[in-house]
């Protein structure tokens, strides 16, 4: 199994970026389904992006397409979300997650088929 770390998370405003880094240990992060989910105070947990196993196809939720781009860097076993031009809407903790599902060309959105989990890393954009 995996272990996953996040980091990057900080306060930057509106407007702003940041980058997220996800490190593994244990086993590889390139053999699962990497992804960013995000939980705001009060909300459910949220998909963000999804890097593939397979040709590290990647999606992005709507509200994040053309913002954020999801990375891996294998030689450092680490997956990357570069959030730019930030909004206080995404203020949230967010969480990184492997699966080992074979297929998630469809359902990479649910978070249940992600078994292994981050601690979180906190991030507030300010108005």
């Amino acid at each position: 199994q995996v272990q996953l770390v996040e980091s990057g998370g900080g306060l930057v405003q509106a407007g702003g970026s940041l980058r997220l880094s996800c490190t593994g240990s244990g086993r590889t992060v390139n053999m699962y389904n990497m992804a960013w989910f995000r939980q705001a105070p009060g909300k459910e947990r949220e998909f963000v992006a999804v890097i593939r196993r397979l040709g590290a196809t990647t999606t992005y939720a709507e509200s994040v397409k053309g913002r954020f781009t999801i990375s891996r860097d294998n030689a450092k076993n680490t997956v990357y979300l570069q959030m730019n031009s930030l909004k206080p809407e995404d203020t949230a903790v967010y969480y990184c997650a492997a699966s080992a599902v074979i297929d998630l060309s469809r359902t990479y959105y649910q978070a249940p088929l992600y078994a292994y989990w981050g601690q979180g890393t906190q991030v507030t954009v300010s108005s």
